[in-house]
């Protein structure tokens, strides 16, 4: 029997189902494209460094590591220019645009000849996974119904963990066989999504009614520092420069992490590889579980709240585990595996930005806050990734210079009460 506040929402519609899917979907696959890199790091660069001209030790591995994520976060940032054209020419229209653009780039790693041509695919695919996430959120805040669209929210960020559940599933059943070039081939297939898209899902009727006041691509983000608007515009950009910052010096050393201290505690090379493809599906669960936590706790305690308690679980997830679960003499894989759980579900602190992003912009520049506040820090962050890299080299350890990106958290939490609370507030007009 239906409780009386499920009874009472509203229905969902099958265009309304079918935009939510297409979100879901294309973040689901952006997550398994984007989690690739992490899981063939290694083989990749021992193969494309020496055809650079680099001998691949492990100082010149770790270095390189960090450069290529750095500048795929760099290609991240420049998602940014996806939320004026959201706004102007639709959402449906760009997050098209977006899935083709990452599938495209991340299929074209599977021929790179060189490091070069794969830290170019690689930035390349960074511009269209930083877009989908904007433009997929947007898109379920304004079809959903009001009463849908923060449950709505946080399940579309699921998607994204699912994704990574997925590529660590392929790593352990392709990967392992064929090769990091056939999983980069297998991150092409999100483009088939574009046809389900283009076939059944249509634009928001909110996007709808404001499309005729268009005024060109640059007036929506001369909106967003407006004196009204501006304030928040950059404490959420600081707030995401803080969760990137955080989350992926961390996420993208756990497969590598798993290898080394499987590999110390004994197993062979096979083994350490299935391991770290089962670390990777750990985290990617504990991450689902707490995308789900996330709107009812949002609705309960607050926005600013929810992403407090997700700050506070990540700072002791990698300090701990970077820091001191990493370092120990016997034991360490079952405390790290503790520690990726606790790291999992933290890092669905991204999700409470899907809740919380739309209640604080207007329709006319709802897309393009979206885009400018979840790519403007990472720049930063990329430049924080290649600093953590430069370090796993110069020391010659992952553990302490990720559990180093832990601070940043204690920084989010000094700075969280400063920004806009809108618990129990509808979408701006």
């Amino acid at each position: 029997m239906a409780t009386p506040s499920a009874a009472a929402r509203t229905p969902l519609t099958p265009e309304q189902i079918r935009g939510f899917l297409a979100s879901w979907g294309g973040w689901a696959l952006d997550g398994m494209d984007s989690f690739i890199y992490a899981l063939v790091l290694v083989p990749a660069l021992k193969e494309l460094l020496p055809l650079s001209g680099v001998t691949p030790t492990p100082a010149n591995l770790g270095y390189y590591g960090g450069l290529l994520f750095a500048l795929f976060l760099i290609g991240w940032g420049f998602a940014a220019l996806w939320g004026p054209i959201g706004d102007r020419f639709g959402r449906v229209r760009t997050l098209m645009l977006t899935i083709l653009c990452y599938s495209l780039f991340t299929f074209l790693g599977a021929v790179a000849a060189n490091v070069w041509q794969l830290a170019a695919f690689r930035l390349l695919a960074g511009v269209g996974i930083g877009g989908e996430w904007a433009l997929g959120g947007i898109l379920v805040a304004e079809a959903l119904p009001e009463d849908r669209r923060k449950t709505g929210a946080t399940l579309m960020h699921t998607g994204y963990y699912v994704g990574i559940f997925l590529a660590g599933a392929l790593n352990y059943l392709v990967g392992a066989h064929y090769g990091w070039r056939a999983m980069f081939a297998l991150g092409g297939a999100p483009a088939l999504l574009v046809g389900f898209i283009r076939a059944g899902v249509h634009e928001p009727e909110k996007w709808k009614q404001r499309a005729g006041q268009a005024r060109g691509l640059l007036r929506p983000m001369l909106d967003l520092f407006s004196p009204a608007l501006r304030r928040r515009t950059w404490l959420n950009s600081l707030y995401l420069l803080i969760s990137m910052t955080g989350l992926w010096a961390g996420s993208v050393y756990v497969p590598s992490s798993v290898t080394y201290l499987a590999t110390r505690a004994g197993y062979r090379a096979d083994d350490a590889a299935r391991l770290a493809s089962w670390a990777t599906m750990l985290l990617s669960a504990a991450t689902i579980a707490g995308c789900l936590a996330a709107a009812p706790l949002a609705e309960r305690y607050g926005r600013r709240a929810a992403l407090g308690l997700y700050f506070a679980v990540m700072f002791v997830s990698i300090s701990a585990g970077f820091g001191w679960s990493y370092y120990l003499a016997a034991n360490a894989l079952p405390w790290f595996f503790l520690s990726l759980a606790l790291l999992g579900f933290g890092g669905a602190n991204f999700a409470v930005y899907t809740l919380w992003l739309p209640e604080q912009y207007p329709t006319g520049c709802r897309a393009s806050a979206f885009a400018f506040a979840t790519s403007a820090g990472r720049f930063v962050a990329a430049g924080v990734t290649f600093l953590v890299g430069s370090a796993v080299s110069h020391y010659q350890t992952i553990g302490t210079p990720v559990a180093w990106t832990s601070i940043a958290f204690l920084i989010g939490l000094l700075v969280l009460p400063a920004g806009v609370e809108t618990k129990g507030q509808p979408l701006p007009e």
